[in-house]
């Protein structure tokens, strides 16, 4: 897990990927389209990430800072 501010990404093995689950996924830009799999959540996204894969680091950092951006949003109405 990740975190600053609140949680920004968790990870977990599956048996043929890892995923990489944002909780405010839904709220999130991802102009790359890296989210792939939990897209019927109403707040949860995820990226399942095989071994052949290959993400794009600059849209990957753009996701993880854009979740550090919601966070501290919230953060300051608390």
């Amino acid at each position: 897990m990740w975190s600053h501010d609140g949680i920004i990404c968790t990870g977990e093995m599956l048996k043929s990927a890892v995923r990489l689950t944002f909780p405010k996924g839904a709220e999130m830009k991802d102009s790359r389209g890296l989210f792939n799999t939990r897209l019927d959540s109403k707040t949860v996204r995820a990226i399942d990430v095989r071994e052949t894969d290959a993400i794009p680091e600059a849209a990957l950092q753009a996701l993880v800072r854009e979740a550090v951006r919601l966070n501290g949003s919230q953060a300051s109405k608390r």
